[in-house]
């Protein structure tokens, strides 16, 4: 479901250390106005590793490289905001919907 649109901001509420790399559903108040797309990965808070594995686990969910998914956000926080190249927000929380 790729957009020829630019990207927008996406919210992502990410949970390190999970017991599981998925997508758990919509979380409230994140941001004003907008639910966040609440993920949990396994990787550690450490290092960046965490944000590493978010921006992989999302280029893998909608099949893109990784390359074309940005941080723009909470490079230290649980609350972040990414961007996809060429997807829109809506095609993005569409394509992450809950599920493994």
């Amino acid at each position: 479901m790729r957009l020829t649109q630019p990207s927008e901001p996406v919210a992502i509420w990410l949970q390190p250390r999970g017991s599981r790399d998925q997508v758990v559903g919509l979380r409230q108040g994140a941001t004003v106005g907008e639910a966040a797309i609440a993920i949990k990965l396994q990787a550690p808070p450490v290092d960046g590793a965490a944000n590493a594995a978010l921006l992989r686990f999302v280029a893998k969910r909608l099949g893109v490289p990784a390359s074309a998914v940005q941080l723009l956000r909470g490079h230290t926080s649980r609350h972040k905001q990414i961007a996809v190249e060429g997807w829109t927000a809506a095609a993005v929380r569409e394509a992450l919907g809950p599920g493994d």
